[in-house]
C-alpha cells in the first residue's frame, strides 16, 4: 500500500504555527518579490482569492476582508518541511519526498496493520510535534493514493483527514467521483482530448481500451490507467542527481552597468558550482542569459543567451565563474536596462567519471580550495568566503515587505514567551 501525506495549506500553516491568533482567519502567502498569491488558507479561498492573484490588484480585497498577508519565508518553510519528513520516516523506511509539502510512503510488509488507525497516529504525531495539519490518502497505487488524499482533504469532517481505498467498491466510487482533469498526471490539454471522447471522470478513463490509450497517450498514459485500475506500475522514485542546475534572479532594480551585472553573474556562477559539489558532480557546459524588463514598454527590449563549452569538466567556482564572465561579455550590450539574468550548468557528469583533457587541465589546488571554502561557509552558516569578483557586503534579497521571523533557524529570531 502507498500513502500520500500532504500538508494542508502548508505555507499558511507554517505562519500559523507561531501565530495561533491567525487560526480561523484568512491567510495568504506571496511569491518571490511579493508578486502574487501562492498559498491560501481555507478562509482565504472562501473569500474568493484565487491562486496566482496579483497582490497589488487584490490589495483592496485584502484590506476589506482583513486578510493576513505574508511574504514567502522559505527558510522557515524548508526547516518545518524537514521536520515533517523526519517524522514520516519513523513510520516506514520507504519515503519519497515529492515536494516541500508532500511525500509518498510505501507500506511494504504492513499486511496486518489497520491503515486508518496507523495514519491517524501519523497525522496526530505530525500535528503535535510540528503544529502542521496533514491529510493522508492510502491506496494500492500512487495514483490512487493521490485520489484518496483529495477525498481525505475534501471531507475532513467525515474522514478526520485520512481516507483508505482498500476495497474494490471504494476504488470505483473514488474514480467516479474524480473529474478527469483532477487525475494526477493529466493536464488540461490531455483532459480536453479525453472529453472529446466522452471521458469526464477517472472511471471512464479506466474503461478505455488499453491499446487505444497506449496509442494516443504513449506508455505513460497506459501506466496511469493501470495505476487507476489498482495495478501498481509506479514505485517510489530514487533520489537522483540533477541533470541541469540553474541560478536565476530578477534584480532589485534595473541594471545598465556591465560591472554591476558581472557581479551578479559571478554570484550565480558560484551558487551553481556549490550545488554541483554538493551532489559530487561536474559540468561541461555553462549557459548564461540576460534580458530586460518586458513590462517596461518605455524601455528598449533585449534578451539573449549563450552556451559556453568548458575545456574540461569542473565544479570549481573559479573556473565556472571565469567562463560565465566570458559568456556574459559576448552577449552584454550597452544602453539597455537589465532586469534579470541567470547561469545554468549542463552536461553534468559524476565527479569520479569526468573525461580528462590531454592538452589542458584544471589547477589541482582548486579541489582542496573548494573543500575549504565549503567547510568554512558551512561552519559560519553564511557565505562569508567569496570570490573577489563578488560584492562582499551584498546578498541578493527579494522584496519581502511582509516577512515573518525565521523562528527555528536563527538564534536572534527565536520565539519569545512572556
Amino acid at each position: 500500500m502507498f500513502a500520500l501525506v500532504d500538508c494542508n495549506s502548508f505555507y499558511a500553516s507554517c505562519e500559523r504555527v507561531f501565530r495561533p491568533d491567525l487560526n480561523g482567519k484568512p491567510v495568504v502567502v506571496l511569491s518571490n518579490n511579493d508578486g502574487c498569491v501562492i498559498a491560501r488558507s481555507n478562509e482565504a479561498k472562501e473569500i474568493g482569492i484565487p491562486m496566482g492573484a496579483v497582490a497589488y490588484q487584490y490589495q483592496e480585497v485584502f484590506n476589506k476582508n482583513s486578510v493576513n498577508v505574508f511574504s514567502s519565508n522559505y527558510t522557515l518553510y524548508g526547516d518545518i518541511s524537514n521536520r515533517v519528513m523526519n517524522i514520516l520516516s519513523t513510520y516506514t523506511p520507504d519515503v519519497e519526498i515529492y515536494s516541500i509539502d508532500e511525500a509518498f510512503l510505501k507500506f511494504e510488509g504492513f499486511d496486518q496493520y489497520d491503515f486508518n488507525s496507523y495514519c491517524l497516529e501519523i497525522k496526530a504525531k505530525v500535528k503535535k510535534w510540528t503544529g502542521i495539519p496533514v491529510s493522508i490518502g492510502v491506496a494500492p497505487t500512487k495514483a490512487l493514493s493521490k485520489i484518496a488524499n483529495k477525498i481525505a482533504k475534501k471531507y475532513q469532517n467525515l474522514t478526520e483527514g485520512v481516507y483508505v481505498i482498500d476495497t474494490e467498491e471504494k476504488r470505483l466510487k473514488a474514480l467516479k467521483w474524480t473529474k478527469i482533469e483532477d487525475v494526477w498526471g493529466i493536464g488540461r490539454r490531455i483532459s480536453d482530448r479525453l472529453k472529446k471522447h466522452n471521458v469526464f471522470n477517472a472511471y471512464q478513463f479506466t474503461e478505455l481500451p488499453s491499446e487505444w490509450v497506449r496509442k494516443e497517450f504513449s506508455i505513460v498514459g497506459l501506466r496511469l490507467q493501470r495505476e487507476l485500475m489498482g495495478i501498481m506500475t509506479l514505485d517510489l522514485d530514487e533520489v537522483k542527481n540533477k541533470k541541469a542546475i540553474a541560478t536565476t534572479r530578477s534584480f532589485e532594480k534595473n541594471l545598465s552597468s556591465l560591472n554591476e551585472v558581472k557581479e551578479r553573474i559571478s554570484t550565480f556562477a558560484v551558487s551553481c558550482a556549490e550545488k554541483l559539489r554538493k551532489q559530487n558532480s561536474c559540468t561541461n557546459l555553462i549557459l548564461v542569459f540576460l534580458h530586460t524588463n518586458s513590462h517596461r514598454k518605455d524601455h528598449r527590449q533585449y534578451g539573449k543567451n549563450i552556451v559556453v563549452k568548458l575545456p574540461y569538466p569542473t565544479n570549481s567556482s573559479l573556473t565556472i565563474n571565469k567562463y560565465a564572465q566570458i559568456g556574459l561579455k559576448s552577449i552584454f550590450k550597452e544602453g539597455y536596462y537589465y532586469k534579470k539574468a541567470g547561469v545554468m550548468v549542463m552536461g553534468i557528469v559524476p565527479e569520479n567519471q569526468r573525461q580528462l583533457n590531454m592538452f589542458c587541465e584544471e589547477n589541482p589546488k582548486h579541489l582542496s580550495l573548494m573543500k575549504t571554502i565549503d567547510k568554512l561557509n558551512k561552519i559560519t552558516g553564511q557565505k562569508k568566503v567569496r570570490l573577489g569578483s563578488q560584492d562582499l557586503g551584498r546578498t541578493w534579497k527579494m522584496r519581502q515587505e511582509r516577512l515573518s521571523k525565521k523562528y527555528t533557524t536563527d538564534w536572534n529570531e527565536l520565539l519569545e514567551v512572556e
